[in-house]
């Protein structure tokens, strides 16, 4: 039985380590377009689906170009605004999209997640969920045990403290954003602007 030194054993494993590197970097090299081109797909997915317009993810562009207009990091479409979220959750990011009309009314939004845990916080990505702001007006809050007839608050996801004070947060900054472009979503006709 032949017996290898450790000098050779370290080489060897620095060679093979070296091989493996090179090998990875090189697959995620040449994945990276059809990660942004998924990733950007997906993103017009759910802005279509917070309007109310489901897609796949080989037809999301066209439709996204038939219906939306992106304008200073907002979406316009025929009728109101899609205002981006973005936010923190207890494991990770949290993101979505809240489609309003002029007056500020909620006419769909759309969540999603990338680490949240399932069937608590990881609620936030279910049709469930994001079904109960629909109707409802802007400012909006997450709050346990919500009015079911305020128009400000929706309720909050039981067992879901951290990804619900998450979603708060998202909430504030998104009303904020809409605010801040000084009545411009609210009194711009969407269809205008897409033309």
């Amino acid at each position: 039985m032949k017996t290898f030194s450790n000098r050779y054993m370290f080489i060897y494993a620095l060679g093979v380590s070296l091989v493996v590197a090179v090998v990875l970097t090189l697959v995620s090299v040449s994945l990276k377009p059809l990660q942004t081109h998924n990733h950007e797909a997906e993103q017009k997915q759910m802005i279509l689906k917070a309007i109310g317009v489901e897609s796949s993810r080989d037809d999301a562009a066209e439709l996204f170009a038939q219906h939306i207009k992106e304008v200073d990091g907002f979406y316009l479409f025929d009728g109101g605004t899609v205002v981006p979220m973005h936010g923190s959750g207890l494991w990770g990011p949290i993101w979505g999209y809240l489609a309003v009309d002029q007056e500020g009314i909620v006419i769909g939004a759309v969540f999603d997640h990338q680490g949240e845990t399932p069937g608590l916080g990881g609620e936030i990505a279910s049709e469930k969920f994001a079904s109960q702001f629909k109707g409802k007006q802007l400012p909006l809050s997450l709050k346990k045990n919500a009015d079911p007839k305020s128009r400000y608050e929706v309720d909050a996801i039981s067992g879901g403290t951290m990804t619900s004070n998450g979603v708060n947060a998202m909430l504030q900054k998104a009303y904020e954003d809409y605010c801040s472009l000084g009545g411009q979503a609210a009194s711009t006709n969407g269809k205008e602007a897409i033309e």
